[in-house]
């Protein structure tokens, strides 16, 4: 057994590319500043975690700031990209 030490940065995490949340990160790349929000349902909070847990990441790797906020009465969160 070979065991070896690498930046953190060469581990490239496959699983969101096949995920269920793959249209939201396509869609999250069609934003632009300023424009329209992306208006999304969930059915529980735990998918509602899921999907932010996903824009955080999505932030972190393109260098975007892509905000939210939510709807808790009809279920709904929207995601927006800052004009700033």
């Amino acid at each position: 057994m070979k065991i070896k030490f690498v930046p953190r940065s060469d581990v490239k995490i496959t699983k969101k590319s096949s995920s269920k949340f793959r249209p939201l990160l396509d869609a999250l790349n069609k934003l632009k500043p300023g424009g329209e929000a992306l208006e999304v349902t969930y059915s529980n909070d735990k998918e509602l975690n899921s999907m932010r847990n996903v824009v955080y990441t999505f932030n972190r790797e393109s260098g975007s700031k892509i905000r939210s906020g939510k709807d808790t009465v009809n279920s709904k969160i929207f995601f927006y990209k800052d004009s700033k």
